[in-house]
């Protein structure tokens, strides 16, 4: 994954918690729920890049034979 990707994923998740957490302590439900949504596209960003790591290091270990 590259150190981008990676930033930006958890980039979103923190973000996503203060939104949650700004969302908790105003009683604003839709803040906190915007706030669980970037915390999960944080998560699924950085869950696609582990899986592209492990597919090019898959492919790596199948070319150099």
């Amino acid at each position: 994954m590259a150190i981008d990707d990676q930033i930006e994923a958890k980039l979103d998740q923190v973000k996503g918690k203060l939104k949650e957490e700004i969302g908790k302590r105003t009683g604003d439900s839709s803040t906190e729920a915007e706030g669980h949504a970037d915390q999960f596209k944080g998560k699924a960003r950085e869950a696609l890049g582990d899986v592209k790591d492990a597919l090019n290091e898959g492919k790596e270990a199948v070319t150099n034979r």
